[in-house]
């Protein structure tokens, strides 16, 4: 009568044992889904949404990507529910790269330009020459405006420009003579080579004025 109550009670215990070790495996199944569901559902998220909630996205993740990778050592054979987890790291990790390099991309735009920039941006359009003094895309098509803009935006904000200005307007003007040298051996017609001499013809002195008088505002402002 004892024996067969210790083989009832041995057999109780293996099944409770058992039991309690399936519970564990489904819990941690579950675990491993809620991860990749949780994954999958970023891909219906808009991109404005998940860069502005990017913070808790992550959070989130980080959590249930734990909680996943604990219930594989609850596992027996855990190698298709690793295979799932790690095909979700990687669609994760796609997307975080993607929202980064966005956000990038718009802190960049949001930061101001320089004020040297900003007179390249007034004399050629926006963006036109950047620090790369890069005028290629001055042509004999198009060097007639070019003229106009810069020499029209320097004669009409003359007086507001500091000596550092007129040196910057120096700079860039002999770059783009520099230019027009080349662009005259491609096509440039004569009467635009004519419009362009008119307007160089006078905007060399009133250049050359302007800048020694903002020079010499300088020099008597640093003796005050």
């Amino acid at each position: 009568m004892k024996t067969r109550k210790l083989f009832l009670g041995l057999a109780l215990l293996a099944l409770g044992f058992s039991s309690c070790k399936d519970e564990k495996e489904t819990q941690a199944k579950k675990s491993v889904e809620t991860y990749v569901v949780y994954v999958d559902s970023l891909g219906s998220v808009s991109e404005a949404d998940a860069k502005s909630n990017w913070q808790t996205i992550d959070a989130s993740y980080q959590l249930r990507m734990s909680e996943a990778e604990a219930a594989l050592a609850n596992m027996k054979d855990n190698a298709a529910e690793q295979e799932r987890i790690n095909a979700s790291k990687a669609k994760y990790e796609a997307l975080k790269a993607k929202i980064e390099a966005q956000s990038e991309v718009q802190a960049d735009a949001q930061v101001a330009p320089s004020s040297k920039q900003q007179l390249r941006n007034a004399l050629f359009g926006e963006g036109k020459v950047g620090n790369d003094m890069n005028f290629d895309w001055v042509n004999a098509s198009n060097i007639h405006g070019v003229y106009q803009l810069f020499i029209h935006t320097a004669e009409n904000n003359k007086d507001n420009y500091t000596r550092e200005d007129w040196d910057e307007i120096k700079l860039m003007y002999e770059a783009l003579d520099s230019r027009k040298n080349t662009v005259e051996k491609e096509g440039l017609s004569k009467e635009d080579n004519r419009k362009i001499a008119a307007l160089k013809f006078k905007f060399a002195p009133m250049m050359k004025v302007n800048r020694m008088g903002a020079k010499s505002e300088e020099m008597k402002k640093a003796k005050e």
